[in-house]
């Protein structure tokens, strides 16, 4: 088996993976639900990829995410920083050794579990009861129903724990000592950068992660979501320069996550530099720690294309990093397939390929491009019918920011996940025929990449209780679009949509360079040009000239790696 071990830094990172462990948890359940789709049964995914056994003191065994979380104090709502499978007594006396003078303590009273939260707790002691008291069948009834919980969440949600159904590992919920959530602002590079010591807490975070690293038999890789839009980007540099040197033959997959609206719309001069050389900083500082990088994030998700079956309030983090979240969960699905034979189509997946296989295929051909764009497709349209005015390439539509349109790269390396997919009349597609279509739509294209690796699994997302009525109403049960004029204008979300098919796409293309000039031209104009505005706003954050050309040149050569080659001018 190969483990991948997942590292989440940063308020909106968790957002997402919060949505990201709700999906697996689902599939877990499913898995394991007499009464559910018989999709889920024999799905063909080895879970242990991501998750790991254990035991509580209790002697209770367990079933936890490998996963460690970075965030800020005051950042995890009502859930213990020790999750919820542990106890813990805290001391409410401390002991103070050295201070003789009068000791006050400052306590804040603690956040009270939601609707949702409450009902879980409910569930959970239920079942507790019902292990306890053999032959008893009779749990006590949560005295909330679905909708009340749907419409708490939907106005409520303030924390990423807020909508969290998985157990945690005690070492998995870090938060950052000396600064409070809510509180201070963390909302740029250097902050991140003069918070974050490592001598302090690199230590002990890095004997967290050494935790799950160790007890990993064969691990493929590491998968880490850094929130962008703030100081955290710092923080993970930190940290992923001490992984790198420990930890060399490690492929670390990174996805650099910004909600949207996270920019300022109305904003200074000033405001507008250190943003924009926030994000220069950021990107080439991050880059250079991972073999593969994705920028997700659209500045207004709910004006995107990739939008267009749903209904996306930006405001609400809760309900982009959904969306995102089912992006992450489709283009890593292959990562934990059980690999099968030449005869695939009579299995429930095809296309098992691992991390380090993916980053070699995106980053180590030809040009040795190391920058991917994700797309996404929520719900996948079904492979043929009236109703489906787009192909499923077609209706691909970006989540990464900034990248070019219709541009036609000879190069481009592609790597596809298709899952759940439907058939003409609302009949799930077989594997054969999913590769079949995808086959066809490439054909008739007018243009296609150099190279395209196809994944193909039939059990589709499923949409657990906690997820936002994001989908709009010509979205079926099972995320069949539905053709005709529909009247009912509010949203759908768990309670009417139990499953979607989706397509995912990782793509390394010349189309992102309008996102690597960006930046590198934000650099070099308020960074490093004589006279640059933000020269001084840098100095603070503790760069010197020469890191600030050696980044310069890292971006530099990364636009020319992806600039096509300049025909010759020679004449006969």
């Amino acid at each position: 088996m190969k483990e991948i071990v997942t590292v989440q830094v940063g308020d909106f990172a968790n957002f997402v993976g919060s949505h990201f462990w709700n999906f697996q948890d689902e599939l877990l359940g499913l898995a394991g639900n007499p009464s559910a789709d018989s999709v889920f049964k024999n799905q063909d995914l080895n879970m242990d990829v991501l998750y790991r056994t254990g035991e509580t003191q209790q002697g209770i065994p367990s079933y936890t995410p490998r996963l460690l979380s970075i965030n800020l104090r005051g950042s995890l709502g009502s859930m213990s920083s020790r999750g919820t499978l542990y106890t813990e007594v805290a001391s409410t006396t401390p002991d103070v050794v050295t201070w003789t003078g009068r000791v006050s303590t400052q306590a804040s009273e603690p956040y009270k579990r939601n609707l949702f939260l409450q009902r879980l707790y409910e569930e959970e002691e239920s079942l507790n009861m019902i292990n306890e008291i053999r032959g008893s069948n009779n749990g006590s009834q949560s005295e909330y129903e679905d909708k009340d919980i749907t419409e708490c969440l939907e106005n409520g949600v303030q924390f990423w724990t807020d909508y969290s159904k998985v157990h945690y590992h005690p070492r998995s919920l870090y938060e950052l000592n000396g600064v409070w959530a809510h509180v201070e602002e963390f909302d740029n590079y250097g902050i991140g950068r003069d918070s974050f010591a490592w001598a302090a807490q690199g230590e002990e975070i890095g004997d967290r992660l050494r935790f799950f690293v160790e007890e990993c038999d064969h691990i493929q890789g590491f998968q880490f979501v850094v929130d962008d839009s703030g100081g955290f980007s710092a923080v993970a540099s930190e940290f992923l320069e001490n992984i790198v040197d420990e930890y060399t033959n490690i492929p670390v997959l990174l996805y650099a996550v910004q909600g949207s609206g996270s920019r300022t719309n109305l904003q200074s001069r000033k405001r507008a530099v250190l943003e924009d050389l926030h994000d220069a900083v950021s990107f080439s500082r991050l880059s250079s720690y991972c073999k593969l990088i994705v920028p997700v994030g659209l500045p207004s998700l709910s004006k995107s294309k990739a939008s267009r079956f749903l209904h996306i309030e930006d405001a609400k983090h809760y309900h982009s990093s959904a969306v995102y979240a089912a992006a992450l969960h489709s283009i890593s699905l292959p990562f934990r397939m059980v690999p099968v034979g030449p005869t695939a189509d009579a299995c429930s997946v095809s296309g098992a390929v691992d991390v380090h296989g993916v980053v070699q295929m995106l980053s180590g051909q030809g040009r040795q491009n190391m920058v991917s764009v994700l797309d996404v497709a929520m719900p996948a349209p079904a492979l043929t019918g009236e109703q489906n005015e787009l192909s499923l390439l077609e209706i691909l539509q970006p989540l990464t920011p900034q990248i070019a349109e219709d541009v036609e790269d000879m190069q481009a390396i592609e790597h596809m996940t298709v899952h759940g997919a439907l058939a003409s009349e609302g009949h799930r597609a077989s594997v054969g025929e999913v590769k079949d279509t995808v086959d066809a739509a490439f054909r008739c294209a007018n243009t296609r990449p150099m190279f395209c690796h196809l994944s193909v699994a039939l059990s589709p997302l499923p949409i657990p209780l906690p997820f936002p009525s994001i989908f709009g109403n010509n979205v079926g049960q099972h995320g069949e679009l539905m053709s005709g004029q529909i009247t009912n204008s509010s949203p759908k979300g768990s309670l009417d949509i139990h499953s979607i098919p989706m397509a995912a796409r990782l793509r390394s293309s010349s189309i992102v360079l309008p996102l690597l000039e960006s930046k590198l031209r934000n650099l070099h104009q308020f960074g490093i040009q004589r006279g640059a505005a933000g020269a001084e706003l840098l100095r603070s954050w503790g760069f010197g000239q020469e890191e600030l050309v050696e980044m310069e040149e890292m971006l530099s050569k990364m636009v020319a790696a992806l600039h096509p080659p300049q025909l010759s001018s020679d004449s006969d």
